[in-house]
């Protein structure tokens, strides 16, 4: 179907197969490489399975891989509310509105934080070594992470003897599997040994011949630790002998050796541990009797089932040398295989730490080497969480959104308790962080904690799922949670008797102040009534698609939404973060919470231009440096603000080699495992740079989909395929040539209106059909 517009900007040849004049790969590697083993954890290779995960080190005297288990975590089930906040809040209020803010953050601290303490850490098992006494002297190193496989690989000599190791952690078999071979009869020597950070860990060989560790989460002054943890090794050997030592295994003359690695725990959801970890490693062992060949075979099969559904080809780097090393280079370079990798690394990523049926993705995703990780590695939800989900709908991962969905209905319960007995209200409430036991209350101090309004971003993922589904029964489902968040501020807005507006009285724009302050407590920040006039609208839609029985309580809904401060364009031509004009342009801060609107929210776009010009003033104030979960945000923004040169120019400055021994600052960077550093690491920066690289690619939020909205200047030729666009439709084939597309191939899974653009061109605008393919 052409839509006879289109001028020449398509022929008929388009739709025959790429021209090679693209540069399409033959073999492009998805891979991630090195002539050396990892000395620093930001050196070594993630691999998971969505539960189980291992950092692998590739080494050679000494192999270790750091092991994490997703539900082991500080602690025991509780909510951290203080109801002094009830009592306390028209004071607060009182002294918000009379401009006395040092006084009401003072009253935040004492009354609104938790009497029992912040939220708990993820916590770690600690790592399997396996030393081998003969391997001072190795030559033909090479160790990798295929992302075409999910399988990190290791290689070398010791003399004339080849020794080669590869790891998986199994989406099919629950175990973390590793298979070491020698290409000489006998040549396997080594012991196997845990080593554990954690406090009051026990280490044994079982009676049947497993290495075990085993050990609780940790206990707060308040509440007990009580996940029950128990990792177990089962080594097999072919050739040789495995003797038990005290508290390792000694494998002696094999020819080869498997290792399966189990992990559980006694946590069932957040409020039940009544699970037998012996039982669950148990079963998971009988999928250890399968050959080998067979459990790689599957675990490949499964996992390529969600990585290979989306590809990008920007061009062939023809560039030798290690990972870090083209990272080091990559200012200098055009280096596309890097970029691919990149964002396809974002994807590998979210595929191995968030699978459906488990927990969310954290601030580390599932790796983490420490009893008390930056941050706690929990999730904030004030921006990391969510950013941690931006690329799973539109790069076709829609199922890893499952445990974020399934957290948030946790968080609609819990934060039900928060809603009435902090604040008075009906409806769930949820500030700027929750861990395993889905705490809602406020953690840390309130000059961040503060924040009451978390439940209407979050909601924006149950909204934005359905727009790329279309799901109707999905949406029935969530639309009690959605409406549940709106009563909550339905009862909690207050007139602000300053200027007659419904404004959220107390809050925060996350973790920022106005300049020269250290005052944060404020009533109707801008982020507030962005987010609340999102979810106000999309809970109306939702009950208007479903036929609900709830027209007064939508119209109360856009009553109050009319009632909220507008967005304001302040005296430095910046989109004001406050109610009042306070920004200055010398503000630096890594947070820019009130351009939500632009991304990941829709209110400002080029069809409100006076704010879509002002949020790029506040963009250019703001300056690209900064952590690097901030640059990937600000790569989305600019990939919103059509300037893909300036979306790519951030794509460089994250792509930046950091010294794994610099763990401060707010630089940003990319650690030689590509691991994104705030610094220290934090995942949230990975899924940001992926999301936006799709951003810059193709973009369906503003009433159609658009084409190449992005595309740097450099990025001349490629082709993407895979990518989702809301809805229900999907990009079969994307290509361009010279910066605009040559073939387009679209599939509708549902009927309704598509408009395809590209820049001010109008491709297609007509109705489809479900199951319906458009060429151009």
């Amino acid at each position: 179907m052409k839509n006879p517009h289109l001028g020449g900007l398509f022929v008929a040849a388009a739709i025959l197969s790429f021209s090679s004049s693209c540069s399409q790969q033959e073999s492009n590697e998805y891979s991630l490489s090195y002539d050396s083993p990892a000395t620093y954890w930001e050196e070594a290779l993630p691999v998971g399975n969505g539960r189980l995960g291992a950092m692998v080190y590739g080494g050679t005297q000494r192999e270790e891989l750091q092991l994490n288990e997703e539900t082991l975590w500080q602690g025991s089930p509780y909510n951290n509310i203080n109801p002094d906040a009830l009592e306390a809040l028209p004071k607060m209020r009182e002294l918000i509105f009379s401009g006395k803010y040092a006084e009401a953050q003072a009253l935040g601290d004492a009354k609104f934080l938790s009497a029992v303490g912040n939220e708990m850490c993820y916590q770690t098992i600690g790592s399997l070594n396996i030393t081998f006494p003969d391997h001072e002297n190795v030559s033909e190193y090479s160790r990798e992470l295929d992302l075409h496989d999910a399988i990190a690989r290791s290689s070398y000599k010791v003399g004339d003897v080849k020794f080669e190791q590869e790891i998986f952690s199994s989406f099919v078999d629950q175990l973390i599997i590793l298979r070491l071979t020698a290409d000489k009869p006998g040549a396997i020597n080594c012991e196997l040994s845990y080593s554990s950070p954690m406090w009051g860990h026990s280490i044994s060989v079982t009676d049947d011949g497993l290495l075990r560790i085993e050990g609780k989460g940790y206990a707060t002054e308040h509440f007990p630790g009580s996940v029950h943890y128990v990792s177990d090794v089962k080594a097999v050997n072919e050739g040789g002998e495995i003797a038990k030592g005290e508290q390792s295994l000694i494998v002696k003359g094999a020819k080869e050796l498997r290792l399966y690695i189990s992990m559980a725990t006694n946590f069932v959801n957040y409020s039940d541990l009544s699970a037998d970890p012996y039982e669950r490693n148990a079963e998971y062992f009988k999928a250890a009797e399968r050959e080998y060949s067979e459990a790689r075979k599957e675990h490949i099969r499964t996992y390529r089932e969600q990585f290979d559904r989306v590809s990008l080809e920007l061009g062939d780097s023809q560039l030798a040398g290690s990972t870090a090393d083209r990272v080091r280079d990559f200012r200098n370079n055009w280096d596309p295989d890097l970029i691919e990798t990149y964002f396809q690394f974002g994807r590998y990523l979210l595929i191995s730490c968030s699978q459906p049926g488990g927990q969310p993705a954290n601030l580390q995703g599932i790796w983490n080497a420490s009893p008390t990780p930056p941050w706690c590695g929990n999730y904030t939800t004030n921006i990391n969480v969510e950013m941690n989900y931006w690329p799973a709908e539109v790069t076709n991962l829609s199922e890893l959104h499952e445990p974020m969905i399934q957290m948030i209905k946790e968080l609609s319960v819990t934060g039900q308790q928060t809603a009435r007995e902090m604040y008075g209200c009906r409806g769930w409430a949820l500030h700027h962080n929750t861990d395993l036991w889905r705490c809602t209350g406020v953690v840390d101090l309130a000059y961040c904690g503060l924040w009451p309004t978390c439940s209407a971003w979050l909601c924006r993922h149950l909204w934005d799922r359905y727009l790329f589904s279309g799901d109707k029964e999905y949406l029935s489902e969530v639309y009690p949670i959605m409406r549940s968040a709106c009563e909550f501020f339905v009862d909690f807005l207050v007139e602000d008797p300053r200027t007659g507006r419904l404004v959220i009285a107390p809050s925060n724009s996350p973790e920022n102040c106005p300049l020269g302050t250290a005052l944060h407590i404020y009533g109707g920040v801008t982020m507030d009534n962005e987010m609340l006039r999102d979810l106000f609208a999309n809970t109306v839609s939702a009950a208007e698609l479903l036929e609900a029985d709830d027209r007064a309580f939508c119209d109360t809904l856009m009553n109050m939404s009319s009632r909220l401060t507008p967005l304001q364009v302040g005296k430095h031509g910046q989109l004001q973060e406050w109610a009042e004009d306070w920004d200055s342009p010398e503000d630096k801060h890594r947070h820019i919470s009130h351009l939500w609107a632009l991304y990941p929210g829709v209110e400002i776009s080029p069809k409100t231009p006076e704010l879509f010009s002002a949020a790029r003033t506040t963009l250019e104030q703001r300056g690209d440096e900064s952590t690097g979960w901030s640059m990937g945000w600000k790569v989305c923004f600019w990939a919103r603000m059509k300037d893909g040169d300036h979306a790519y120019k951030l794509i460089k400055d994250q792509l930046s080699l950091l010294d794994p021994s610099n763990q401060k600052g707010e630089g940003g960077g990319t650690y030689p495992n590509l691991f994104d550093a705030h610094p220290p690491f934090q995942i949230d920066g990975n899924f940001g740079c992926t999301a936006g690289i799709a951003e810059m690619l193709l973009q369906s939020h503003d009433e159609a989909i658009e084409l190449l909205p992005a595309l740097p200047t450099e990025w001349k030729t490629g082709i993407v395929k895979g990518l989702r666009a809301r809805g229900g439709y999907s990009i079969e084939e994307l290509s361009w040539k010279d910066g605009k597309p040559n073939r387009v191939v679209i599939s509708a899974s549902l009927a309704g209106p598509l408009k395809l653009v590209f820049g001010d061109e109008i491709l297609f605008d007509g109705v489809v059909k479900a199951g319906e393919r458009i060429r151009l």
